[in-house]
């Protein structure tokens, strides 16, 4: 009875001080007076606006409510750390440094173009192959096709990866890069002066240590050069109809550092991954970032396509002296 008794009391003590805090509200409003704040409000006030950026701030100031400047902070992206002064890479690299090129060109003998390329401990072999025909939606169009097929070795990885054909079915990793080495290579052929032929790159991957669809890129366009150069050495073209020449590279921010060109321990690690796919003009036929673990900042996306773009001025050079001793 008496635990009943305090309770009831509790309430019209509390409805009192409710009605009583609400008319000194009231007073205050009618008087033009702020009405007082608490110290809890204030503080809490404090402690809010120093959370927030200035954009946030100004939001607040015309009307945001409490909840959205709370959600606001909730969703703050958070930043990728700081570079790391003392960088190391595994191979000893500089930041912006490729890994040592090779192409082999001739390395497939029945092939109409054919190149190994090896990008340090990434090796590649590139096939082209030229056929007369185009797929059945384009047949009677008078222009051209070009088309890729990637795939990787069983012991190309550090453990034997099965073989897709016995799964039964291409992969989406395999699907995405086929998807993309073509898109590139369509993009510097002038497919109306090739005529109704279609080129496959065929890209195998026989070891990866990172890089393996840049690499399959890069050594796809000289396989593509050779094999276009072929039907021009015979008399089937009169002119190449290889626009100019592209070239890919990896890029990436580990522990805070932009990196070019990631090898496998640097890949799997980063904060940032990024693929560029570069014309010798300069213009960019594919670019994809992917922040793997924190957002990353717009102007450490200009830095990143700062690297690459050295890195692919690169490749293309010796693209082109690969290309020069093959005749």
């Amino acid at each position: 009875m008496t635990n009943c008794t305090n309770h009831k009391e509790s309430l019209r003590l509390s409805r009192i001080g409710t009605l009583s805090h609400f008319g000194r509200q009231t007073q205050h409003l009618n008087s033009g007076n702020p009405p007082q704040r608490s110290r809890w409000h204030a503080e809490g006030k404090r402690a809010l606006s120093c959370e927030f950026p200035a954009e946030a701030t100004k939001a607040s100031n015309s009307g945001t409510h409490h909840y959205n400047r709370a959600m606001a902070s909730v969703l703050t992206p958070t930043q990728i750390p700081p570079a790391s002064s003392k960088l190391f890479r595994p191979d000893g690299r500089s930041a912006d440094a490729l890994r040592p090129v090779r192409f082999t060109t001739g390395f497939v003998a029945t092939a109409e173009g054919s190149v190994l390329v090896e990008t340090g401990n990434t090796r590649v072999l590139c096939n082209a192959t030229i056929e007369a025909g185009v797929p059945g939606w384009m047949r009677n169009s008078g222009r051209g096709w070009v088309t890729a097929e990637y795939g990787m070795l069983p012991r190309a990885t550090l453990t034997r990866t099965p073989r897709e054909s016995e799964r039964g079915k291409v992969g989406g990793r395999t699907h995405e890069i086929q998807r993309l080495i073509g898109r590139s290579l369509r993009a510097v052929v002038d497919m109306k002066a090739l005529g109704e032929r279609t080129i496959i790159l065929d890209c195998d991957v026989l070891q990866a240590d990172g890089g393996t669809r840049t690499a399959a890129i890069t050594g796809a366009s000289v396989a593509l050069a050779l094999a276009l150069g072929k039907l021009v050495g015979a008399g089937t073209l009169k002119t190449s109809p290889l626009r100019q020449m592209l070239a890919a590279t990896s890029v990436g921010i580990v522990d805070g550092n932009v990196l070019l060109d990631l090898v496998y321990e640097e890949d799997s690690r980063a904060d940032v991954d990024m693929n560029v796919v570069m014309l010798a003009d300069g213009g960019l036929v594919e670019t994809q970032a992917t922040a793997e673990r924190v957002p990353y900042s717009r102007s450490q996306l200009g830095n990143m396509l700062d690297y690459a773009e050295k890195g692919i001025r690169e490749l293309l050079v010796a693209q082109q002296a690969a290309l020069a001793a093959a005749g």
